[in-house]
């Protein structure tokens, strides 16, 4: 008996601390079996660690089917080539890679251009892993041109504030947390569902070294209104002599606005803002991980934020948080330029921005669903359940329900101020046709309909533990 039970116990230490080939793939002279936190002692034919990670991977969900990520997961077969063929590059490396360095200054100059900068040749930007180091990088220049101004006036430079609503992307308190700042957290509320510049003096002092706006919110889709947040500010200096710059988050809008709302100010036009960034490979169109972020000139980005290194043979000025980095997406974003042109980005985002509203407009017209905002900014859009429409289910029950047919459909609360609302969110990307989307309606009407016949509440343990902001 204690043999089996020792027997037993090795068993389940096997299943859970090792990795075991199935016979099909077995190969004369290899093992069965591999550790799974230790490197194996010798090796193996590259046919076979190839299929054990391969089988690992296909777990995974279906990317095309991933409606909770903003990050592109298609390119075509011309760009998958183009990556293929340069992986291998280093961004950072600039002496042996000149021609992928050249590249990525043409790309910021090309966004430089979109984003209507005054004189690109006065600009100056950069490429990043993802927009979330642009955006702590466009934080970093305003503490540094907050700091060098109180200096120059003989004040303090001990506790910087900066201004942002409640419901900015993670990254942005990884900022405040990791360069010292102090949040001015601006709630959400029912009036004023964006940060829209709504009692801003009261947020606003001598120690803030900038303001945040976001060109499509994580959470719904829907723009800040930067324009009306810079006419708050000039208020703001006429009556306290504070000059406030703003810097945009334009993770994901900065790459839809000039295409299919060209006619909207939220960029350098407007001239408080300093300093934008975005994401390649969201509405940029590019595998993840690319970033990129425009000050609107020199002086917008201290100089001792610009790091000359001696690398390689030759000398380097770097501009990022990270060293060594990919080039490859660099050209595929280059690549996308050239393929596609104004008219090819226009034609992309529109075609996403109509079938999200092809979908919120039928899911508005299901009896459960009330929706916060209908995917015609960024095609991004969320509902929540209408009040005292059941007690038997939840969204995180109805995102369970989907995710059974391959669909995510994430359901989370909004952010504080409205933390008791839960909403639903749908992604549209590139990828996403019109006949996916029937699809989807097909089964959220199934499984509505499926949640809507129960006789009693879904249990409520672990609701929600799948999907965080």
């Amino acid at each position: 008996m204690t043999k089996r039970k020792h027997t037993n116990a090795r068993a389940t230490t096997n299943l859970n601390d090792s990795l075991t080939v199935n016979p099909v793939f077995v190969r004369p002279g290899e093992a069965t079996e591999y550790p799974k936190f230790a490197i194996p002692e010798s090796m193996s034919l590259p046919e076979t660690a190839y299929q054990i990670v391969h089988d690992e991977a296909m777990l995974d969900g279906n990317a095309r089917l991933n409606l909770a990520t903003f990050v592109s997961t298609w390119m075509d077969d011309e760009a998958r080539r183009l990556y293929a063929e340069t992986y291998d590059k280093n961004m950072i490396d600039k002496d042996e890679y000149p021609q992928t360095a050249a590249i990525e200054d043409r790309c910021w100059k090309i966004i430089a251009d979109l984003w209507h900068v005054p004189d690109v040749d006065k600009s100056i930007g950069t490429s990043t892993i993802g927009s979330s180091e642009a955006a702590m990088l466009g934080g970093l220049a305003l503490k540094r041109h907050w700091q060098a101004r109180r200096k120059a006036e003989g004040k303090s430079i001990e506790k910087p504030n900066l201004v942002l609503s409640t419901a900015v992307q993670v990254c942005w308190e990884k900022f405040l947390n990791y360069f010292e700042v102090e949040p001015r957290w601006v709630p959400v509320s029912q009036e004023h569902f964006v940060f829209d510049g709504h009692e801003l003096e009261t947020y606003v002092d001598e120690n803030t070294i900038g303001v945040v706006a976001i060109l499509g919110v994580t959470y719904n889709g829907l723009y800040e209104p930067v324009q009306q947040i810079s006419a708050k500010l000039d208020e703001i200096e006429k009556n306290t002599g504070l000059d406030v710059k703003i810097h945009v988050d334009g993770a994901s809008g900065a790459m839809v606005a000039p295409f299919c709302q060209p006619d909207l100010e939220w960029d350098f036009r407007v001239s408080r803002v300093v300093s934008i960034n975005t994401s390649g490979h969201k509405y940029g169109l590019v595998y993840p991980g690319l970033g990129w972020i425009v000050w609107r000139d020199s002086e917008a980005l201290p100089e001792s934020m610009v790091f000359h290194c001696s690398y390689l043979g030759g000398d380097m000025p770097t501009l990022a948080l990270n060293f060594s980095r990919p080039g490859a997406q660099v050209l595929l974003q280059y690549y996308n330029f050239l393929r596609l042109g104004r008219e090819g980005y226009r034609l992309i985002q529109q075609g996403s921005i109509d079938v999200a509203t092809y979908l919120s407009s039928a899911i508005a017209e299901m009896g459960p669903f009330e929706l916060v905002s209908k995917g015609d900014t960024i095609p991004v859009f969320a509902w929540k359940l209408k009040d005292g429409y059941t007690d038997k289910w939840s969204l995180y029950d109805l995102s369970d329900r989907l995710r059974l047919k391959g669909w995510l459909v994430p359901a989370y609360p909004m952010a504080d101020g409205l933390a008791d609302w839960t909403l639903q969110r749908i992604v549209v990307r590139a990828g996403l046709s019109h006949d996916l989307a029937t699809a989807l309606l097909t089964d959220l009407e199934s499984e509505v309909a499926f949640l809507d016949q129960l006789e009693s509440p879904m249990p409520r343990e672990g609701t929600g533990s799948h999907f965080h902001h």
